[in-house]
């Protein structure tokens, strides 16, 4: 599982943003969570807006927090939402625009910018698309004057524009659906999650998509993660069901979640959030929740440091740099759960191929520098099995991939694999390889 950090303020817009990127990466996180908002990045209409390097762009901070988590070794996802007025005539960026194909051609040149094709410009992996559309507040109308739900179909037009740029500029890219809230309701001019997915799948039963994003924070600041909710609201306890239900809206044998947004607040700077302690028991209890559901394959945890002119108290690290227990609980899970060093499954009797991370490595070499690995497999009783050196590049997705010379039995092994490129720099990761 992907476990990461959301946090433009400290990691992207600081002027001491390096440190805490360093910090962030003491964490093990593996993956930075950002806004791509599109009024900010581009304020006036490009001459060419699928041009990834067009003037009109304002992307230096954009490029700096990708380069910056590349040093690092972590990947990044990014979430675009947000309409510029001279896309929708200044209605809001809440509002969609005028016209699909300038978000279509927006989101292919943030794609092509940071698929790996351009050097100095890292491969970012993982994206969403909008940021809780079921909520007036990012998306908006929500219903019409009629009161008939109208959401639901603007959400797909925005997402198939943007899956289409972001896929015909990076094919290696993953495209989440949703980033929807945990709860909604007509009442409050919203929709909860579930209704809005349901709606979405009878209206644009084709839309493809990597994974379903979702925010399954507690209802109220101080309630566990045990919290139980009334469906269609979907809250950390409703996310089975809510697998369940996508898998059959869309006809998928499952559906992946990835959870983008999650956090407890902390007194005294939020009056109604928890105690240290109770912060880090909850994140413990989210974390072994989300580790039990095979489904969930990311968890980003929002924000890393409590900044004094955020109004979102709910970070690892206090105002005064002081580490709140709640960081010791996420460090160990992240290291646990690495998504970097990934299981993996073989069919015994063949050649197992390996696919490991090598982003940071990638900031030196660039894509299709050599790293030589010594690798060695052991079985469950620590038994040496196969001890080789091999060559590879890396890939456009900044990963080294490579075929182990042996043909494993059924059964468990460990790889462990040791590296470095030409100028020295290391590469170690520890492997859990099971064939079946």
């Amino acid at each position: 599982m992907f476990v990461g950090l959301q946090d433009d303020l400290a990691l992207r817009y600081r002027h001491d943003r390096d440190r805490w990127l360093d910090v962030a990466a003491q964490t093990h996180a593996g993956v930075i969570r950002a806004w791509i908002e599109w009024g900010k990045l581009a304020p006036t209409r490009p001459a060419n807006a699928r041009d990834p390097f067009d003037p009109s762009y304002v992307m230096t901070d954009t490029d700096d927090l990708v380069r910056a988590a590349q040093m690092r070794g972590m990947e990044v996802l990014f979430t675009i939402w947000g309409t510029p007025s001279w896309a929708n005539d200044g209605a809001g960026p809440a509002h969609a625009p005028t016209d699909a194909k300038d978000l279509e051609d927006f989101a292919y040149a943030i794609a092509s910018r940071y698929s790996g094709r351009y050097v100095g410009y890292p491969f970012v992996r993982f994206y969403t698309v909008w940021n809780e559309p079921n909520l007036p507040a990012f998306l908006s109308p929500q219903y019409d004057l009629g009161g008939n739900s109208v959401a639901p179909a603007t959400y797909a037009r925005l997402y198939r524009a943007s899956y289409a740029g972001i896929k015909a500029a990076s094919p290696l890219a993953r495209v989440a659906l949703g980033d929807t809230s945990p709860w909604g309701g007509v009442n409050a001019g919203s929709h909860s999650p579930g209704a809005f997915a349901h709606a979405l799948s009878e209206l644009a039963p084709d839309l493809r998509f990597d994974a379903w994003a979702h925010h399954p924070y507690a209802t109220e600041p101080d309630l566990p993660p045990s919290q139980r909710v009334r469906w269609p609201n979907v809250t950390l306890t409703q996310l089975p069901r809510f697998e369940t239900a996508l898998a059959r809206w869309w006809h998928r044998p499952s559906v992946p979640i990835w959870i983008t947004e999650y956090d407890y607040r902390t007194r005294p700077q939020a009056a109604s959030g928890v105690t240290y302690a109770a912060q880090a028991q909850y994140l413990g209890d989210a974390l072994g929740m989300a580790t039990a559901d095979p489904n969930v394959s990311m968890f980003v945890w929002y924000v890393l440091r409590d900044d004094p002119q955020g109004p979102w108290p709910s970070g690892l690290v206090a105002q005064n740099g002081r580490r709140k227990p709640a960081f010791r609980v996420f460090a160990r899970a992240a290291r646990s759960l690495d998504a970097r060093a990934p299981i993996v499954e073989a069919i015994a009797n063949v050649r197992p191929w390996v696919h490991v991370s090598a982003r940071h490595l990638a900031w030196y070499d660039g894509i299709g520098g050599l790293v030589g690995v010594r690798y060695r497999v052991t079985d469950a009783r620590g038994r040496l099995v196969v001890q080789r050196r091999v060559a590879a590049q890396i890939g456009l997705d900044e990963w080294l991939r490579f075929r182990l010379r042996f043909r494993p039995r059924p059964g468990r092994y460990t790889v462990r694999l040791d590296g470095a490129d030409v100028h020295g720099n290391r590469l170690a990761a520890t492997l859990s390889l099971v064939a079946r």
